[in-house]
């Protein structure tokens, strides 16, 4: 018996068609259309990135990240003051080329404060003494450890930098614990990092500009690292250093807590994200906000909590406008500074001559 042929519209259910084809209602007027860039128009970085806000999924994020940071530095620059703007980040871009974003911000003044983990303040200082070098994600670890190399993702750090850290730490720290014992000197993390800073003496440096520009950087868990092994090994052959994080807590907050406005800016998660966010809650939570990470919120972490979580807390405030940007930071972050702190830098430096006079 031959099948029996049926047509499209016989075969078709009676409201198949109403389904598809439901009628929509109107979108609000003013709603931005998805539109990317034309590369008949040449190509032109600036427009490009200016694209990005209408172009969709993260590209949309980066750009309102853009306007998000914009709004940080026209509120700083109004007024002495105007914004206290909080840059966290992690070790590993301090391992990376970020290391010269950031320290191009200390440099100019262009933040307040400083947050970052132990990783994110001695690869910085060893980098001056010597350099890492890039590898791959692929080097099997159990050829490099024969070798004294370690892999920081597809970068490599020969162990001898850290043997040449030991032998330019060491003396610092004699020094460090006979101004306690002589002078009575109290040691926190942040007075240690701005000793360090100054003693690096190297324009290279994020934390020799941070001395020398008198910005903070706090690092609570300043031992967990090379310099929490340096500080090992020497409370062996000079014990008695102390570190005092409670001095430092008090600081921080009270930077934040008396600030005309707060601005974050937090590339990845951890405790990093975490001090600056709460610091900012002793004030109710901060007026700016942009955090570049790539975690998830599936978990529960607060790394990857998106900035509503936050809200909750009272870290940032229900009026304002955060943004997270699921990104590599080493990808996202130097063309958010080329489109905001790198345009306004003859407003940073006029703004400096002017507190300076």
């Amino acid at each position: 018996m031959e099948p029996q042929n049926i047509t499209m519209a016989e075969g078709l259910p009676s409201d198949a068609k109403e389904a598809v084809l439901m009628p929509s209602d109107a979108l609000p007027e003013g709603t931005p259309q998805v539109k990317g860039y034309d590369f008949n128009r040449g190509v032109n970085y600036e427009a490009l990135l200016q694209s990005y806000m209408t172009t969709g999924f993260q590209a949309l994020h980066y750009g309102q990240a853009v306007r998000e940071v914009n709004n940080m530095i026209e509120t700083k620059l109004s007024s002495p003051g105007g914004c206290v703007i909080s840059l966290g980040y992690t070790s590993n871009l301090i391992s990376s080329g970020v290391r010269e974003i950031i320290r191009y911000l200390v440099e100019h003044k262009m933040v307040d404060i400083v947050v970052t983990t132990a990783g994110g303040v001695e690869e910085d200082l060893i980098k001056c003494l010597a350099p890492t070098f890039l590898g791959d994600f692929s080097m099997r670890g159990a050829d490099l450890r024969p070798k004294g190399i370690n892999r920081i993702g597809n970068l490599l750090v020969p162990n001898n930098n850290y043997c040449l850290f030991e032998d330019w730490i060491t003396p610092i720290l004699d020094q460090m614990v006979l101004e306690q014992d002589t002078e009575g000197t109290k040691w926190t993390p942040s007075k240690m990092i701005a000793r360090l800073g100054k003693e690096i003496n190297h324009p290279d440096s994020v934390y020799y500009w941070a001395y020398k520009n008198n910005i903070p950087v706090y690092s609570p868990a300043l031992t967990d690292g090379s310099l929490g092994d340096m500080l090992y090994f020497h409370s062996y052959k000079n014990p008695g250093l102390k570190l005092d994080i409670v001095e430092d807590i008090r600081r921080l907050n009270s930077s934040v807590v008396f600030a005309k406005k707060t601005g974050m800016i937090i590339l990845g998660g951890g405790l990093v994200k975490h001090h600056i966010c709460n610091a900012n809650l002793m004030r109710n939570g901060a007026d700016y906000a942009v955090y570049i990470n790539t975690a998830q919120e599936f978990d529960g972490s607060d790394a990857g909590a998106r900035p509503d979580e936050a809200v909750s807390w009272g870290k940032i405030r229900m009026d304002a406008n955060p943004v997270k940007v699921y990104a590599d930071a080493t990808l996202v972050f130097p063309l958010l500074v080329a489109q905001t702190f790198a345009q306004r830098h003859t407003d940073f430096t006029n703004m400096q001559k002017e507190q300076d006079s």
